[in-house]
């Protein structure tokens, strides 16, 4: 059977992958989601540069780590796809109820807008309004699958009212803390008025797939996806000790059958069901010499590694101390240069969207 479109997990044998592009990024405008995440005091030239394009030193650094990427790729016999190019600044858009004339945001992480799961790829809602119609870049691929026999599926577009964001929403200071005592102090700043997700809060280990809730996915989109995919499904949430979380693959990254990597600070305790499984904690992320006043993700982006089959993943070369850890758990993993991709909002895992994993569904637990 042609399959197009499949993948289980995060694991299987690599045979096809969207990479993302950094052509045409701009800083992003900020939207609600940003206010609630981002303290002005900690990101003031983000801040104050919101809305035009990137610094072509930062493009430029960024776009040759991601060719090394793609040809690492390539080589191991991978085929590459990429969506769109598109000028994110020109964008302009509205809806009956609100109006965006800050541009986009970029194409930089398909993980986060698109959800492979089995035979079909699905369309998230996301929350944030600068990535309202980002997924139109990928487009010409979605339309291309479908005609192949994917399946091709959008979740509801959400409305994005003022009863979709908690209002009055206390904004961070630089003097917070980033980490919570106890997970039940989260406060997020949705509410559960329509379901909202992005697709990188989501991990999946065949029939098991893990998720937490976050600043851009309440337990609607959940609980949208949960039914839309069905009982054969089981759904395990990861409690995080963030204050302010944005996606999962910085927090709990599955690596193998029965292996996964994990973050101490942000997940100390996790789920009961992956008890017999052997996890490792990431050590403490090297921040890059040089970084970058327009990455706005955490240092922690060290731990969003991206694999090529049960053994081999890619990692960021900086990480030296995980790279060892990786290696003495009997994986094998391959450095390369990633950290001034971060300015754009991802890291390995972020920036790729595998579509075709050679493997079948099962349990692992």
């Amino acid at each position: 059977m042609d399959r197009p479109v499949w993948s289980w997990n995060e694991w299987d044998p690599l045979e096809e992958v969207i990479v993302g592009r950094v052509e045409g990024a701009i800083v992003p405008a900020w939207d609600e989601i940003d206010y609630a995440a981002h303290s002005v005091e900690d990101h003031e030239e983000l801040f104050a540069q919101q809305g035009k394009p990137l610094p072509n030193a930062a493009v430029e650094a960024a776009q040759k780590e991601l060719d090394n990427f793609v040809h690492i790729l390539e080589a191991e016999g991978v085929t590459v796809r990429r969506p769109d190019r598109v000028h994110y600044q020109s964008l302009r858009y509205a809806t009956p109820d609100w109006k965006w004339d800050r541009g986009g945001f970029n194409g930089s992480n398909p993980r986060d807008v698109l959800l492979v799961v089995g035979d079909q790829v699905i369309e998230v809602p996301s929350i944030r309004k600068n990535r309202y119609y980002e997924v139109n870049a990928y487009r010409t691929l979605l339309k291309e699958y479908s005609r192949k026999g994917g399946r091709w599926i959008s979740a509801p577009k959400p409305l994005l009212t003022s009863e979709t964001f908690v209002q009055n929403y206390a904004r961070p200071k630089a003097t917070d803390s980033l980490l919570m005592k106890d997970a039940s102090q989260m406060r997020y700043p949705h509410t559960e008025a329509e379901p909202v997700f992005e697709a990188a809060d989501f991990m999946k280990c065949g029939q098991d797939i893990f998720y937490h809730r976050s600043f851009v996915t309440n337990q609607a989109g959940v609980d949208w996806l949960q039914r839309h995919l069905g009982d054969g499904f089981h759904f395990h949430e990861i409690e995080t000790l963030c204050r302010r979380p944005i996606h999962i693959d910085t927090t709990f990254v599955p690596l193998a059958p029965g292996k996964a990597l994990a973050n101490p600070d942000f997940a100390p305790k996790l789920p009961a069901v992956l008890k017999k499984w052997d996890i490792l904690y990431a050590p403490t992320p090297v921040p890059s010499p040089n970084k970058s006043p327009f990455q706005f993700g955490s240092d922690w982006l060290a731990m969003n590694v991206f694999s090529l089959d049960a053994e081999r993943v890619l990692v960021d070369s900086l990480q030296e101390e995980l790279i060892k850890k990786l290696r003495d758990w009997g994986l094998r993993p391959i450095p390369l240069p990633y950290q001034n991709y971060y300015a754009f909002g991802g890291g390995l895992h972020c920036s790729t969207l595998d579509i075709r994993r050679r493997g079948e569904l099962q349990s692992y637990f």
